[in-house]
């Protein structure tokens, strides 16, 4: 991983922002004072790129590198990832013991980053209107640190509390929206609702704020991102129509990819259907390390540890573009494991990261359009998905629940490795779903591989090896340990929590 250097505001706070051990130090290196840095909008931007940068590619450890670990947590702890136990990076996450643990690095770590990133945003938001420049130029930089804002807040509601339509009420996670000073005083937890508000207040703005802009790049948060985080917040808030037009509007001019494009390895972000993501070079490549978990077909992938669970190659049309990606293992120690290689590393190890695909907005318009009842509409739209990747049309009840479990279903078969397995669980009220890989009898079932020399061979499939919570009850809906905890030092240096 490079070492990287990052241009931004010094950040002062009196609680987890300085709080944390030197693992966790969240203050950007190679600071710049503050008025070097807001006295003209140009300058005010650079917060914003150095803030991106370290969001995503500064870390204490190659298990926790930017919001990728985010993305990959929230799979390790779903259905159809079957993390390797053996390997380094996600077991204890795969087994729910990480993450209820509000004493070790992990959790520490995102909500560090959320927080961080919140309050360097708080900054530019703050000081933008004071600068030197353009009144464009002041709305395009405000608007994209309103938007980037409110996508940490969007994952503090995703994974710090349950479901918006479970309880609207309850307490998740402070809110800060105004720059940290050693005289601040920390917040008490804010509502769902609360957070929400703001969330739908700040991307409302920067959707105005933006418009007419045009960005040289796709790390940059446009009106294609905005509507993309609006309509997954509408999703979470149940607000269905509101969440099927901004999906609409954000998958506008991002067509689906062609068939076989899908079998390009997921590591560009010029693939026309990505709607946001993190590029990287050789020089900057910290994100880059999360494909050692994903990548489980390339040489010099290190880890390889999300393989697939069996059951999850079953929810596939055979003529599926996406079949085709799944192999089983013929490597020495890793016969019988299901590979899915949707993730390839590019030429010198490393791989641009996708956070928004136009495939996700078309899951949103059509889940949007069932729960409000139009079926037909949203079986069109799933449809539209299903023939871009050579799979047969839905054509079975058009029961709301059955073109929604069907919704949901489509939803893990193309998001798969992307972050949105236990933010789904969650949101959903559902649970995650795990069994051996074996016959009525009890009998591990046998699958044929091809080892490195050639040789066909019978060998026992594997596949998921966690099947329960650590305390040994069985998963169930709304569980404690879905949640991320907020960490320990959170709490000693905020007594208003």
């Amino acid at each position: 991983m490079k070492k990287l250097k990052y241009i931004s505001f010094a950040l002062i706070a009196v609680w987890s922002l300085t709080s944390c051990e030197n693992e966790l130090d969240t203050a950007p290196t190679n600071q710049a004072s503050g008025e070097e840095v807001f006295k003209t909008a140009e300058s005010a931007e650079s917060v914003i790129n150095g803030a991106w940068a370290k969001f995503n590619d500064d870390g204490p450890t190659y298990a926790n590198i930017g919001y990728s670990t985010v993305l990959r947590t929230s799979d390790a702890m779903g259905s159809d990832v079957a993390v390797l136990t053996n390997k380094y990076g996600f077991p204890s996450a795969y087994a729910f013991t990480e993450m209820i643990n509000n004493t070790i690095s992990r959790p520490q770590f995102i909500w560090s980053t959320l927080y961080s990133t919140i309050n360097n945003m708080n900054n530019v938001i703050t000081r933008i209107d004071q600068t030197e420049g353009s009144q464009a130029k002041k709305a395009q930089v405000k608007g994209q640190a309103k938007a980037l804002r409110a996508f940490c807040y969007l994952n503090l509601a995703s994974f710090y509390q349950f479901s918006y339509l479970k309880d609207k009420n309850a307490l998740t996670a402070p809110i800060y929206t105004e720059p940290s000073t050693i005289t601040s005083v920390p917040n008490k937890r804010a509502s769902l609702e609360e957070i929400y508000t703001l969330i739908k207040s700040d991307l409302t703005e920067a959707d105005n704020l933006l418009a007419g802009y045009t960005r040289d790049n796709k790390d940059k948060i446009n009106k294609a991102v905005i509507n993309g985080l609006l309509a997954r917040t509408y999703l979470n808030t149940g607000e269905w129509s509101k969440a099927a037009a901004a999906a609409k509007i954000a998958r506008a001019g991002y067509p689906l990819m062609v068939p076989e494009k899908y079998k390009e390895g997921f590591n560009d972000i010029s693939n026309g259907e990505w709607i946001w993501g993190h590029g990287q070079t050789q020089e900057q490549s910290g994100a880059s390390y999360a494909f050692h978990y994903l990548d489980v077909s390339s040489s010099g992938s290190y880890y390889y540890s999300f393989m697939a669970d069996p059951y999850f190659k079953d929810l596939f049309d055979t003529n599926d573009i996406r079949s085709q990606l799944f192999q089983w293992d013929g490597l020495p120690g890793r016969e019988g494991l299901l590979r899915y290689s949707k993730f390839k590393f590019k030429t010198g190890l490393i791989a641009d990261i996708v956070l928004m695909r136009a495939s996700e907005m078309y899951l949103i318009e059509a889940e949007a359009e069932a729960r409000i009842g139009n079926v037909t509409n949203a079986v069109t739209v799933l449809n539209q998905l299903k023939a871009a990747r050579n799979a047969n049309a839905y054509a079975g009840p058009l029961a709301q629940n059955d073109v929604i479990k069907e919704i949901l279903i489509e939803r893990r078969k193309e998001l798969f490795g992307e972050g949105f397995s236990l933010s789904d669980i969650i949101r959903t009220q559902g649970t995650v779903e795990r069994k051996p890989f074996v016959d009525a009898d009890g009998q591990p079932i046998k699958v044929q591989i091809t080892t490195p020399d050639g040789t066909v061979k019978t060998v026992n499939g594997r596949g998921h090896s966690v099947f329960n919570f650590p305390d040994q009850t069985a998963f169930a809906p709304n569980s404690k340990y879905y949640l991320f905890s907020i960490p320990q030092k959170e709490f000693e240096n905020n007594p208003n929590l």
